[in-house]
């Protein structure tokens, strides 16, 4: 773990859609899937953001105010600091063969690591992608490869215009799989009232589920209490917490 931020050189831009980038570093971490890094940018601020992956460090980006704005305007070539990895990732149990990823916005971000870290394993992983329109889906394209090249991941789209896949919320795409009773495992990340309903809906499967909660965490390592939900440090208890 990088206690202190460290410089990293951006070796890579991609651009997702029109207001998300990925940025691929050159430095290597210890981490797993769920767990965030801080990125600090001198004498401006410092934010948390979900790891794509650990080796190398990579990170998926949303221009959604002036610390990740500024981010966006960094090239290759140039230096970023961050310190981490921090915080509970997604574990998944050898029990759960049939896997249910649910991402929600940028909330994809760390369930396109968690796919690939399982997709050996799981005898199937439904992946079910929510935004409000097509132009904000994100990593799509990166599951659609995946599906390509393994015969157990099935990609579900929904949009609420109806734009891409499937039209309505990510619940609407799961309710069948649970009521066919083809999940295990339920493992989400994205905003809070998505997940609120998809906890709702775990419990009355009686289904575990692992959901990665959104927060404003500052200090990242369970010191100043910012990112408190119910009851819990999300920066040292969470981001992900077990449920069911």
């Amino acid at each position: 773990m990088i206690a202190f931020p460290t410089p990293a050189t951006i070796t890579a831009v991609y651009e997702e859609n029109y207001r998300t980038k990925t940025f691929v570093l050159d430095t290597n971490l210890s981490g797993y899937p769920g767990q965030f890094v801080m990125l600090w940018l001198p004498r401006f601020d410092e934010k948390p953001f979900s790891l794509v992956n650990d080796n190398p460090v990579t990170l998926m980006i949303t221009a959604v105010g002036p610390f990740s704005r500024l981010v966006h305007t960094k090239e290759v070539g140039e230096r970023l600091w961050l310190r981490g990895p921090f915080g509970q990732g997604y574990h998944v149990p050898a029990t759960e063969q049939r896997l249910a990823l649910v991402g929600g916005g940028y909330g994809v971000a760390p369930l396109y690591w968690l796919a690939r870290t399982q997709i050996a394993r799981a005898a199937t992983i439904d992946v079910i992608i929510g935004a409000r329109t097509a132009a904000e889906i994100l990593f799509a394209e990166r599951f659609q490869r995946l599906q390509q090249e393994y015969t157990n991941l099935t990609l579900h789209l929904t949009t609420e215009d109806g734009s891409v896949g499937q039209r309505g919320r990510v619940t609407a795409a799961l309710q069948p799989l649970l009521a066919t009773h083809s999940v295990d495992g339920l493992y989400a990340c994205g905003p809070h009232g998505m997940l609120a309903a998809l906890e709702r809906l775990a419990q009355d499967a009686q289904l575990p589920c692992q959901l990665s909660w959104e927060a404003y965490m500052r200090c990242g390592i369970g010191i100043c209490g910012a990112c408190e939900h119910e009851g819990k440090v999300l920066c040292l208890d969470g981001p992900v917490l077990v449920s069911g």
